[in-house]
């Protein structure tokens, strides 16, 4: 069943009622263990289950019921029947709609926790009333949630696409052309210059596709497509070990379902 999600920057000005709790240690998220499934708490207070958080933020509302994050002490001690774990390994074990408010949950918990003071002035920060931002009261500088721009390219030539290994992958993982936007660049152009850097490559027909935000930390993946339009595969050795055209029927080892790499994969598979 799909569930509202509205977010909020004020909370309720008393809490009497369960409210979602997405609790962080570090960068791994308190739930509940049901079997192979996993649960976000739903409590009045963290308190109930013997955990005090160093601080908290509120989120919004799931179907008029609030939701917060809340960054836990490393020496938290995890109640029994709950376990701490990373989004990556929750996915699927939790309720999709939840699975992205923990996404965000998590860049705000950071983000709370690593702007407690003024970057140019070492002044402690304020947090304003009606926006995502903390502010220095001494010298006015405003910090707001970093995001990171991301572009990801789906290339075919035919009914093949370019798939390339980075460094970082797990033996035998292919994914498609990845890289973060540039300052003073139009997504466009970072495509183009992400495929030219690493692969060596002319692209045309560089269309938008959809966007996905990433929590890992806290990118938003900017997803397009595009044609192949010259060029020979040159693989740029600091960024990938390989690169190569594949065919729709003869695929490597791709990302999970997870990603918005994976969604591109499989709509080219399903529409070539």
């Amino acid at each position: 069943m799909h569930r509202t999600f509205i977010p909020g920057i004020a909370p309720p000005a008393s809490q009497t009622e369960p409210a979602w709790w997405f609790a962080f240690v570090g960068n791994k998220l308190v739930v509940h263990q049901e079997g192979t499934l996993n649960k976000i708490p739903q409590l009045v207070s963290l308190t109930e289950i013997g955990l005090v958080p160093v601080r908290t933020q509120f989120l919004g509302t799931l179907d008029n019921q609030p939701c917060y994050s809340a960054e836990l002490p490393k020496d938290a001690v995890i109640p029994d029947g709950m376990t701490l774990q990373g989004l990556r390994q929750l996915y699927g074990t939790l309720d999709e709609d939840l699975f992205v408010i923990a996404g965000r949950a998590v860049q705000i918990t950071e983000w709370d926790r690593t702007h407690q003071y003024c970057g140019h002035c070492a002044t402690p920060t304020t947090q304003l009333p009606h926006e995502r931002a903390k502010r220095c009261p001494t010298c006015g500088l405003v910090n707001y949630p970093r995001l990171s721009p991301a572009v990801i390219v789906l290339i075919s030539r035919g009914d093949e696409l370019l798939l390339a290994r980075a460094h970082r992958f797990q033996p035998g993982m292919y994914s498609i052309i990845a890289g973060f936007v540039e300052p003073g660049e139009s997504l466009e152009e970072a495509v183009v210059r992400e495929v030219r850097e690493e692969v060596g490559i002319e692209l045309q027909d560089i269309r938008y596709f959809s966007s996905q935000p990433w929590p890992f930390p806290n990118s938003l993946m900017i997803g397009f497509t595009a044609t192949y339009a010259s060029g020979n595969i040159c693989v740029e050795p600091e960024e990938l070990v390989d690169a190569a055209w594949f065919s729709k029927h003869n695929l490597p080892q791709v990302p999970s379902k997870l990603s918005i790499a994976r969604k591109l994969i499989d709509w080219f598979v399903s529409t070539h």
